[in-house]
């Protein structure tokens, strides 16, 4: 499979919102081992290929833009009728033919406003005189603006901005807009489709949590949990795992633990981790389900600020800490709209808990002065279980809570890819 991307760029500034839109599609197929070739204009200067638009592994073809010596102005023919300027047909065939040489090898080719614009109306002319040389190609034309009202009556060529061609569906970001696209091609909506902007979450963050991607699934997860700390058993690790199991277990929700830890001297870090991983593993959890950031290359510490970023993806904090005198770590949690389950017992957490909303629930703890012992009827997992219940349905009655774990699993480019662009391609 090769896909050719055809956006007739001029220039690649990321200000121009459709250069990221393209970049993250682009990242999408390289990432699904898609041979890609993008057709640009050829004053887009070489100088701006950074990012994506530099990988090795693009072919990148530059498109005429010149007639007779002389620089292709592009004109904008947003109306649906009027004449053209005197040069246009002579410039659509000389595009047209090198759209056809360069599009000869492609499976299909994804066009990005191409039929819609006004000032691609001689590429919009040219593609459809390409495409009568190239039968097998197919072709998705994408549209980034709002579709336009269809006319009741139009002229060549300023009709092909609302005419059908053959062999291509037609791309619209929102569902929403559908209808719209439809009637302004006189297209059924069977010929439209749906492909999302995505939001690059993890490639813009730093290179910790990148890694952190790499070992776990972090966009998939309908419950992910972070927690940061010291690996001590008074932060008692191994009942978030239990925790994080029992949510796992009785919700069926994929769920994802990543401990940001550090050596402490109460105890071997290898020792602990089992002991974490046994417990998790006892309660609902797989082995793939956990991750420890020391097991990856920070055996010191996971970064401040990659722990923030973490913290933007996960929705879910546990602190059943033994004891704390503050809790910044629930701050940090918090400040970046995670629900929040604390320690009850803990005079901090619960100090912290009270002004924050928190869910609480109770584990052994040090008080000012005395210990507390904690007794489950009829059991912990049981426990574990109802209050896992709880927790997951009000997360799901939380709109922003809602919305955040929506954009990070459904606004992603692996989500958009398997699910909406890759079966456009039939690649399945």
């Amino acid at each position: 499979m090769k896909v050719a991307i055809l956006t007739m760029f001029s220039g690649l500034s990321t200000t121009y919102s459709l250069v990221n839109v393209v970049a993250d599609q682009i990242k999408m197929l390289i990432d699904a081992n898609v041979a890609v070739k993008v057709l640009v204009c050829e004053t887009c200067p070489d100088s701006e290929r950074t990012g994506i638009f530099s990988d090795a592994r693009l072919e990148w073809v530059k498109i005429t833009n010149t007639l007779n010596g002389q620089p292709i102005v592009w004109h904008d023919y947003s109306g649906a009728s009027g004449t053209v300027h005197e040069t246009f047909f002579a410039e659509a065939d000389a595009i047209a033919k090198d759209f056809t040489a360069h599009l000869q090898d492609v499976d299909v080719c994804i066009l990005h406003d191409i039929l819609y614009q006004g000032w691609h109306l001689v590429h919009n002319i040219a593609i459809r005189k390409a495409q009568n040389q190239l039968p097998h190609v197919r072709f998705l034309s994408f549209t980034h603006s709002l579709p336009v009202n269809r006319p009741q009556e139009m002229e060549y060529p300023f009709s092909a901005r609302f005419t059908d061609m053959p062999r291509t569906k037609f791309i619209y970001p929102t569902y929403s807009g559908i209808s719209a696209l439809d009637k302004q091609y006189d297209v059924p909506e069977g010929k439209c489709a749906v492909v999302y902007n995505t939001l690059p979450l993890v490639p813009s963050m730093s290179t910790p949590v990148q890694a952190v991607a790499d070992v776990i699934d972090l966009m998939h997860a309908d419950v992910l949990a972070v927690y940061p700390a010291r690996l001590t058993t008074g932060k008692k690790f191994e009942k978030v795992a239990a925790l994080a199991g029992a949510i796992k277990h009785a919700t069926e929700k994929n769920t994802k633990v990543i401990f940001c830890d550090f050596p402490s001297t109460d105890i071997s870090s290898k020792v602990y981790q089992t002991i974490i991983r046994t417990e998790g593993k006892k309660y609902g959890l797989s082995d793939a389900d956990m991750l420890f950031t020391s097991e990856i290359g920070y055996p010191d510490g996971f970064p401040r600020q990659s722990v923030f970023e973490l913290f933007t993806l996960s929705n879910l904090f546990i602190c059943p800490s033994y004891s704390e005198s503050f809790g910044l770590t629930v701050l940090e949690a918090a400040s970046r709209g995670n629900f929040l389950v604390l320690n009850e017992a803990a005079p901090a957490l619960k100090e912290l808990g009270d002004k924050l909303g928190a869910y609480f629930m109770r584990w052994d703890a040090r008080n000012f002065g005395f210990d507390t012992h904690e007794k489950y009827a009829p059991s912990e997992k049981a426990y574990y279980e109802e209050h896992g219940r709880r927790i997951v349905n009000l997360m799901r009655e939380d709109r922003s809570l809602n919305a955040k774990t929506l954009v990070r699993s459904q606004y992603s480019d692996a989500w958009i890819c398997k699910n909406q662009l890759m079966p456009l391609l039939n690649i399945e």
